[in-house]
């Protein structure tokens, strides 16, 4: 936040960062319409009124006809801005400025910041309860301990919609996922354990309660501060929340109460801990240094003390950042979706479940790609997941949803969770939504898809989640002592011959029966026995061919490395023949306004106009199996026969041909892109078309442009690619780019499992 202790340099950083191109990081944007007068009548006066009345007839409608449903609020009075202290209101804004960008960027919730010049809490009170007809919820920040209990003890009691103080319940709610499975990694339970904690401010009391909400014994808990352990009797600097944890006896300090401590708690200052205390805890000690910029004691000096020790730190250059980005999106995306009346300690503790559970599950491999370097796997160094982690959402949004609605805090139960948790999913991960008929159609079947190049990082994750997602079973090509080096480095537990089929090209029983088969296949194509047996001991994408070709795999994947048509030679080579041939690829591009289907991008580079009309049919059939119905344009330079040019005149005799026979899906041509995507142009140029609305595929007549339109849409437009899908081949083969991630391979094992009977 760019302190006295920073660097020139980093400042200088911080500050650009704020001020360019254009001050904060905040804008309002309209999501609707107002371009014409219409749009000005419906916006305000007079169709706005519809709408106030219709409130004012039922408030509850308000999240139906405005952004309420969906906005929060953060307010601060600036008292105690974390790392700054007491900074004043105006000073704190873009610390809340940032805030409500987390809010928008982890959760897709709209906030506003408010900064409030008020430092008596009951006056903050009002001011708050005031806003209530404005906001969904409300995230109080970085308001000095005690004044943070009053304000939102009358602000909870007051409003009827969930109101939380992050640096109170959000700190709290990640240190409990951390301690959850901080113990389970050093085989404790919080019902035996004792605890030390130095800080009594607002997430200290908070994440103590929350220690006793999970099995901690209130007897088990010694608190210090300043004024040493929290004790009865005592007077100095006291407050109804610290005297709850007052033991007996008399002064003591921290150095009086560590020994034996189980787990110490820390959100106080720099070196409170030092590495002769740490000596004294327990075996296997579980140590939160949370003060920041520098915590309670330096990891690397409790590790000497203690080797065993479990640490988590406030920092992200340390394992276990416990970091309260991990909680509030969520908790305030599932209290919003059910219209929760009030956050409370249900809701919190599903949310504690709900990461913990996360971190012990594989590392996702978008958090993988966002800490590269990092080892991701549960235990000491990985006790709580990243903030990247895209699975957050889709896990704890649910978890707190449901625990409102058994609370009975939901004033809006969602009658499926799971649909729920899917559209969340959907929210996070583009294509979730438009991948469902595929994986819903691949789970009614149980597949052996063989991938070409087992020994890559995003192919052993695909696995990984071909096992725990799907029926599907993988087979991997690869050398097994490589494939299980590199799925340990990845933080995967799979491994070959365990949890997957393998085949070994250096050392296979079946490599005989293989090179046969595949001399067998091609002996007048000029390969003699020597040549197949080479191909078959360094050819991945041959020994998978063959390996559907013998019936051992039902489909194969390949192309993460090399280049397209290489691949399809050895296919063709292998699969074609009995009515299988590659007719086209096809490339689902998702784009912020929908998806859109490309073809042909890599089979044909000039493709006749037989060839082109193939692309069509086979496109409409694959664009189905997406739950969507084909609109398909013929895209040319030549826009309904005004040029006499080669694409013109191919995609017009394509056109022709498709026209001998009757088909069940719409299609139009030739024309330009524009034309295509938008029916008002295409009707001046064209009226009364066979197109209804926008084309959602479009099929061009060479794979120059194909490709060209395909790349610019993933580079400059945003879009996220689905495919290629090889068509023509039956379901047997697709060949991928090597720009394709582990989530892409996931969607094609989806595509490559469903039986081509279901879609054909």
């Amino acid at each position: 936040m760019g302190t006295d202790n920073e660097p020139p340099r980093t400042q200088s950083f911080a500050l650009n960062y704020h001020e360019f191109p254009r001050p904060g990081k905040l804008e309002v944007q309209a999501t609707k319409p107002l371009a014409n007068g219409r749009d000005l009548s419906l916006a305000y006066s007079p169709g706005v009124a519809e709408a106030s009345l219709r409130i004012a007839e039922d408030p509850s409608t308000a999240s139906r006809y405005t952004t309420r449903g969906n906005l929060v609020a953060v307010i601060s009075n600036g008292t105690a801005v974390l790392g700054l202290g007491n900074i004043g209101a105006l000073a704190s804004k873009p610390v809340m400025e940032g805030k409500a960008v987390l809010f928008k960027k982890f959760a897709g919730i709209d906030c506003f910041d408010i900064e409030v010049d008020v430092s008596d809490p009951e006056k903050l009170a009002e001011v708050v309860c005031a806003l209530e007809p404005t906001f969904g919820a409300i995230n109080l920040e970085d308001i000095k301990a005690p004044d943070c209990f009053v304000v939102e003890k009358i602000c909870r009691e007051r409003m009827n919609i969930p109101v939380f103080h992050d640096d109170q319940h959000g700190t709290a709610i990640v240190v409990g996922a951390a301690a959850l499975n901080a113990l389970r990694v050093a085989k404790k339970s919080f019902g035996e354990i004792k605890v030390v904690s130095t800080g009594g401010g607002a997430a200290g009391i908070a994440c103590l309660n929350m220690l006793l909400s999970l099995g901690v014994k209130r007897e088990n808990v010694w608190l210090c501060d300043l004024d040493g352990l929290v004790h009865e009797g005592r007077e100095a600097n006291m407050n109804p929340q610290k005297a709850a944890f007052a033991q007996p006896g008399g002064p003591r300090t921290l150095d009086d109460v560590i020994d034996g401590a189980d787990l110490f708690l820390g959100l106080s200052g720099p070196r409170v801990l030092g590495p002769e205390l740490v000596g004294r805890m327990a075996d296997r000690p579980v140590i939160f240094a949370l003060a920041n910029p520098e915590p309670e004691i330096q990891p690397d000096l409790a590790r000497e003390a203690k080797p065993d020790a479990l640490i988590a730190t406030g920092r992200s250059d340390y394992p276990n950042q416990v970091n309260n980005v991990l909680c509030f999106p969520y908790i305030f995306r599932g209290a919003l979706d059910v219209g929760a009346t009030e956050i409370n300690d249900a809701m919190k503790v599903a949310c504690v479940e709900g990461i913990a559970a996360l971190a012990r599950r594989t590392t996702s491999a978008e958090a993988a790609a966002a800490y590269k370097g990092e080892q991701l796997t549960f235990g000491p160094s990985y006790l709580i997941p990243k903030p990247f982690d895209p699975r957050l959402m889709g896990v704890v949004a649910p978890a707190v949803a449901r625990a409102a609605m058994e609370s009975g805090v939901a004033s809006k139960p969602i009658a499926d969770l799971n649909a729920y948790k899917r559209t969340l999913d959907g929210s996070v991960f583009r294509s979730a939504l438009l991948m469902r008929p595929v994986f819903e159609a691949a789970s009614r079947a149980e597949r052996r898809i063989v991938f070409a190049e087992g020994e890559d990082e995003r192919i052993l994750r695909a696995a990984n989640a071909i096992i725990e997602e799907t029926t599907d079973k993988p087979i991997l090509i690869g050398r097994p002592e490589v494939v299980a080096m590199r799925a340990d480095r990845a933080g995967l537990s799979i491994r070959p011959g365990v949890d997957f089929d393998i085949v070994n090209p250096e050392d296979d029983p079946r490599y005989r029966a293989y090179w046969e088969t595949y001399h067998g296949l091609v002996a007048r194509r000029g390969v003699t026995p020597d040549i197949a047996r080479a191909i078959m001991r360094t050819n991945t994408t041959a020994i998978a061919a063959v390996m559907v070709h013998r019936g051992e795999a039902d489909s194969m994947i390949c192309g993460t490395v090399g280049q397209y048509l290489w691949h399809l030679q050895y296919i063709t080579q292998v699969l074609g023949g009995h009515g299988l041939r590659p007719t086209g690829a096809l490339s689902l591009m998702i784009l912020q306004d929908g998806p859109l289907f490309v073809a042909d991008t890599q089979v044909h580079p000039e493709p006749t106009p037989e060839q082109i009309a193939e692309s069509v049919i086979g496109a409409a059939r694959h664009v189905r199996r997406f739950g969507l119905e084909p609109n398909v344009a013929l895209c040319s330079h030549s826009q309904f026969g005004n040029l006499d040019c080669d694409s013109g005149r191919r995609m017009r005799a394509a056109l022709d041909i498709l026209d001998r026979a009757p088909r069940d899906f719409a299609y139009e041509g030739e024309m330009h892109v524009d034309a295509a995507l938008d029916p008002d142009l295409r009707e001046r140029i064209f009226p009364g078309g066979r197109l209804s609305g926008a084309a959602n595929v479009l099929v061009f007549a060479n794979s120059d442009a194909a490709s060209g339109v395909r790349n610019i849409l993933k580079s400059k437009g945003g879009g996220l690619e689905v495919g290629p899908i090889l068509m023509g081949m039956g379901n047997r083969a697709h060949i991928v780019t090597p720009s394709i991630s582990a989530r892409g391979l996931l969607n094609m094992s989806a595509i490559a499992g469903t039986p081509v009977s279901h879609y054909a």
